[in-house]
């Protein structure tokens, strides 16, 4: 009873972290459209626009409780679930089935935490000035002026750098949990998991790229 129990857990937590990991990657998307206006030749006129409206839209306010719910659901669920494969499986077999696991997959842990970190990063640049946390650095107007300070810290090659090597993890990472999160929901058919696959890859690739574009462009602007 014991290992059904176990097993019945584990599927239960592997299903909320794949719901959690879509709302996480669909909210991405947003993101990115947002930071990308940061390119218009307009000095960052369009873009504070789309910020004022996120920061002072009574829902956006209400979706933002809701989207640290679902990053803490997602880390939180990952590292039990991690955890749990640990104990599981303490020793690593002597020949491992490398053909059925891809190197990212095994690896899901290390790259969400170089992640985390990251998150830690913005968060103290960005978010945690807006709450005002964090004072407002000297070349930002106000807590909302996020055009300048991410013009600002783009402009510095080691933050430039960390953010470029942070998002290259963050498409593998993506690329994985994608597929993975349509298995784990039953979404695993020889007809339809080939173009999953495409789907995921290029979803990786246009997300990492896109938040990349965006230091090259001002380290080389400045």
């Amino acid at each position: 009873m014991g290992k059904i129990d176990f097993k019945l857990s584990t599927i239960s937590s592997k299903v909320v972290m794949a719901i959690a990991g879509l709302f996480l990657m669909s909210f991405l998307i947003v993101h990115l459209s947002i930071n990308l206006l940061m390119l218009l030749s307009d000095n960052g006129a369009t873009f504070g626009k789309a910020v004022g409206f996120m920061t002072t839209n009574p829902a956006i306010k209400i979706f933002e409780y809701v989207l640290f719910g679902g990053f803490l659901l997602h880390m939180i669920i990952g590292i039990i679930i991690e955890i749990r494969n640990y104990f599981v499986r303490p020793i690593k077999y002597a020949v491992s089935s490398k053909a059925n696991t891809s190197f990212f997959s095994k690896y899901m842990i290390y790259t969400g935490l170089a992640i985390f970190i990251f998150l830690i990063l913005h968060f103290t640049n960005f978010f945690f000035v807006k709450l005002g946390w964090v004072s407002v650095p000297e070349f930002a107007s106000n807590e909302h002026d996020f055009f300048n300070m991410g013009k600002h810290l783009f402009a510095n090659p080691g933050f430039s750098i960390i953010y470029i090597i942070c998002f290259i993890f963050l498409g593998f990472h993506l690329n994985h949990a994608f597929q993975s999160a349509f298995q784990t929901l039953g979404i695993n058919h020889p007809k339809y998991t080939p173009f999953i696959k495409f789907l995921a890859t290029v979803y990786a690739v246009v997300i990492a790229a896109g938040f990349i574009i965006i230091p090259v462009y001002f380290f080389f602007t400045k």
